[in-house]
């Protein structure tokens, strides 16, 4: 069977945003082997809970919306977008079942900022325009490039043709449409990618276990790897390694301290 991956509609506030957003993500998941599930977010907890114990695997998507930074303890600044409870609130299920219970996590932008936060990292809330254009949008097929930690998970799906390495890191070109980025990382992630032109996170790596036979798959990503399924095979990579992850996943033997009578 296809491996169910759970993904929320982006937000509440902007239909127009979810139409021509949503697909995107369902398509590419497609594409790699998965059967995307949507997630709604004007649902109670029981119903979330109920479809999210069908999934294997979690895909947090983009949003225009910010992570209302009262959650990592500052006041929003003047260019900060209103939040969305309602998207907060399911990701912060789907990231409490996946941590749990080790399902993958590929977060994307804002999925990406939901989950440093959650794990208790904080958020630039408003990066300068210069020198790099974060904020591209999605009629500019790469905006800029990052550069990738070579011995990150990252890193191995990552092609000389396409990222070739110089100083120590490979150089992969991406899309960009952001203006908030990570500041400090949530608890067990780590940085494996920045720009190269000023040093924004764009891509941290870390789940419960880094190896071994229950190794968790987690990956967040600033740029938009959906958007350029089709022109870049990284982006493909990232895909068809984050759903095959969701194939391969298993409930984790439950523990106890226990002593067998």
């Amino acid at each position: 069977m296809k491996p169910r991956i759970a993904i929320p509609v982006p937000t509440t506030t902007d239909a127009v945003y979810n139409q021509e957003s949503f697909h995107q993500y369902v398509e590419a998941v497609r594409r790699s082997g998965g059967d995307p599930v949507e997630i709604p977010l004007r649902t109670t907890p029981t119903e979330i809970a109920n479809l999210i114990n069908t999934c294997q695997g979690v895909l947090l998507p983009g949003s225009p919306a910010d992570v209302n930074p009262q959650k990592y303890g500052q006041e929003p600044l003047p260019e900060c977008a209103p939040p969305d409870p309602a998207r907060e609130n399911v990701d912060e299920l789907l990231l409490q079942d996946a941590h749990n219970l080790y399902k993958p996590i590929l977060g994307i932008c804002f999925g990406t900022q939901s989950l440093n936060v959650w794990r208790g990292g904080t958020l630039v809330q408003h990066l300068l325009p210069m020198p790099v254009n974060h904020p591209a949008g999605e009629s500019v097929a790469v905006a800029h490039t990052v550069a990738v930690a070579p011995d990150s998970l990252l890193g191995s799906l990552l092609t000389p043709e396409e990222a070739p390495e110089r100083g120590g890191f490979l150089r992969l070109p991406v899309n960009s449409s952001h203006h908030q980025a990570i500041g400090i990382p949530g608890d067990g992630l780590r940085v494996s990618a920045r720009s190269t032109e000023d040093g924004v996170v764009e891509a941290v790596e870390g789940g419960q276990a880094s190896e071994g036979a229950y190794a968790h798959f987690v990956l967040g990503l600033q740029w938009h790897p959906e958007r350029s399924y089709e022109i870049s095979a990284a982006s493909q990579a990232i895909f068809d390694r984050f759903v095959a992850a969701a194939a391969a996943w298993k409930p984790r033997p439950i523990q106890t301290s226990v002593a067998a009578v």
